[in-house]
């Protein structure tokens, strides 16, 4: 796994050995493609962060700020050799998701936020993915205009999203993608 494009292109990352399913390259690729100017200055935060791929690949194109919340000890190591490898400056909180979620108190908003969680159910039953599009502190923490970008198993069936307007939805064959904006906001789709 490596850095797609930017500043920091080409450099491989580091990956925690257990319990992380990094975004392949290709839907990397295609995530940040269908972003285009959007990530250009744009603040960032990299939920279920694994490697930090995700927030990496926005730092080393152009994003002025990353921010990784990941739970993993050794996670966490991968991503700091990663920022130490890609010299590009991020922030990492060593915490749950959804408790820095509903703890984030802060006048800072996201313009984007990447989520790729599990694809195990949570102890209580449910798939990361319905927890998080239900969470209502979520859109909170987005930017008027920002985009949350999903990942998912493609069978996972999900109720529709009452916090969220899929922009759009797209399959890269074990990864579904969702492009998400808040349900107020009036804005065109992402290309």
């Amino acid at each position: 796994m490596r850095v797609v494009a930017g500043s920091a292109g080409g450099i491989q990352l580091e990956v925690s050995k257990y319990g992380v399913r990094p975004t392949m390259d290709r839907v990397k690729a295609a995530i940040f493609s269908s972003l285009s100017d959007k990530i250009i200055g744009a603040h960032v935060l990299d939920l279920f962060a694994g490697s930090g791929a995700l927030g990496i690949e926005a730092l080393s194109r152009g994003a002025a700020s990353a921010l990784f919340i990941e739970q993993d000890r050794q996670s966490v190591t991968a991503i700091e050799q990663n920022l130490a490898k890609t010299r590009l400056n991020g922030r990492i909180g060593r915490q749950d998701a959804f408790a820095f979620v509903r703890r984030f108190n802060s006048p800072l908003k996201f313009d984007l936020v990447f989520a790729d969680p599990p694809y195990e159910q949570t102890k209580s039953g449910e798939h990361f993915a319905e927890k998080l599009l239900s969470d209502k502190s979520l859109p909170q923490l987005l930017a008027p205009g920002g985009v949350f970008v999903l990942e998912k198993r493609p069978g996972d069936i999900i109720a529709e999203p009452k916090l969220w307007r899929v922009t759009r939805q797209k399959t890269y064959g074990a990864t579904e993608v969702l492009f998400l904006s808040t349900s107020e906001t009036s804005q065109p789709a992402i290309q």
